[in-house]
């Protein structure tokens, strides 16, 4: 083999150990990340920030080094057969090739097409395991096809139903995004009813695997209706804490923007635990809400009104000693605005109030709230100033 080809081969199975122990710790080993070349090291931090980390990872698992080094050959020396090679610039291409981006273009060489379609931030996107982008219509229908033409699932208006006429043995993975301003039901393989809320996504395997526990992982806000299995514990990722269940319905909130991740457990029992550290665990019992931040070492549990953490799923948005900084980003999502406060005295006020998004226009909560404080607004297309 050639020792160039070895090296960089090395350097993947380098790259890919790394990468796993980040998934599966939820956190960076500096000393680790650092023995790898600089660029490398610059890809993690860019996968990490853009939260690429699982998607990469699962892609380098799926990848036959020695067939797609090959074709990644053949490509160069098709391009180059009338020119002299330079292959210092090819290896260092090579070396690239094992990194995300060289994955992506690997990807769309062998299947013959670049995936060059704008998507409305506004859309609603199912991104596939082969990384296409499928946008649902909440006011339409469709089959959700895997590339060998199997039918896994059926979207009909703002739901999408998974289901597989045959086990499979090797996970497949979509991963649905939800943008301001609009809510969307997913029902899993397993008859798991999931509400996903604005601003929010979902990754979750096309079928569950028998004898593997049912995973997800989170980044915004969702309602969870788990179906019952005892031999198949689900748990829910998010970037600070997992929660895992038999069955039961909870919601779990874990916005990037906000500082804490909370669950709140409307039946049954869950076990919350510190992401980066197993050994930290919680239980909470209905009508019960847990809370993480990173600051914290331990989960703060208090007791809650359930209704106040859930009726989001019927378009009712409550708030309860909320500040005003809070219900500023909570408006945002909800009707997918944008909000720039010059009210610096208010931020910290709190307030209680309770709208239903599917009645009252964000002009008409805005002029409610601006009775209680005093101050004014104006509307601009989706662009709101508050003085």
């Amino acid at each position: 083999m050639n020792n160039h080809l070895y090296k960089t081969m090395n350097r993947n199975s380098q790259l890919l150990d790394i990468l796993r122990e980040i998934v599966s710790k939820r956190n960076f080993d500096t000393s680790k990340i650092e023995l790898l070349p600089l660029e490398d090291q610059e890809l993690i931090k860019n996968l990490q920030s853009n939260g690429l980390l699982e998607e990469a990872l699962l892609y380098l698992e799926s990848i036959d080094v020695d067939k797609n080094w090959e074709e990644l050959q053949e490509k160069l020396n098709l391009e180059k057969k009338s020119v002299v090679i330079n292959w210092r610039n090819i290896f260092q291409y090579a070396a690239m090739f094992f990194c995300v981006l060289g994955l992506v273009y690997v990807f769309q060489y062998k299947t013959g097409k670049q995936n060059n379609k704008v998507v409305s931030p506004d859309a609603i996107q199912l991104v596939l395991e082969n990384g296409d982008i499928q946008i649902l219509n909440p006011n339409g229908e469709q089959q959700i096809i895997k590339k060998n033409g199997e039918v896994v699932a059926s979207q009909k208006e703002n739901a999408i139903n998974y289901k597989s006429a045959k086990p499979i043995n090797k996970l497949v993975y979509n991963e649905i995004k939800i943008p301001f301003g609009k809510t969307f039901k997913i029902t899993l393989s397993d008859g798991t009813l999931v509400n996903m809320n604005a601003g929010s996504s979902l990754k979750y395997p096309v079928q569950f695997i028998k004898g593997r526990n049912r995973e997800v992982a989170l980044d915004g806000e969702a309602f969870f209706d788990v179906a019952k299995d005892k031999a198949h514990p689900f748990i829910v990722k998010t970037r600070g804490v997992n929660v895992k269940v038999l069955g039961t319905k909870f919601n779990v909130s874990s916005y990037k923007e906000d500082t804490d991740i909370n669950t709140v457990l409307v039946e049954g029992s869950v076990s919350l635990s510190d992401a980066a550290n197993a050994n930290t665990k919680t239980t909470l019992v209905p009508g019960e809400k847990g809370s993480w931040n990173s600051e914290n070492t331990e989960i703060a549990i208090e007791k809650v009104d359930t209704r106040f953490y859930t009726e989001w799923i019927n378009g009712e948005i409550v708030f309860r000693k909320t500040a005003f900084k809070d219900i500023i980003i909570k408006l945002e999502r909800t009707y997918n605005v944008t909000i720039d406060n010059n009210r610096k005295d208010i931020l910290d006020k709190k307030f209680n109030a309770s709208f239903n998004k599917n009645i009252e226009s964000i002009e008409k909560v805005l002029e409610t709230m601006s009775k209680i404080q005093g101050f004014t607004y104006k509307i601009e297309g989706k662009h709101i100033k508050i003085n």
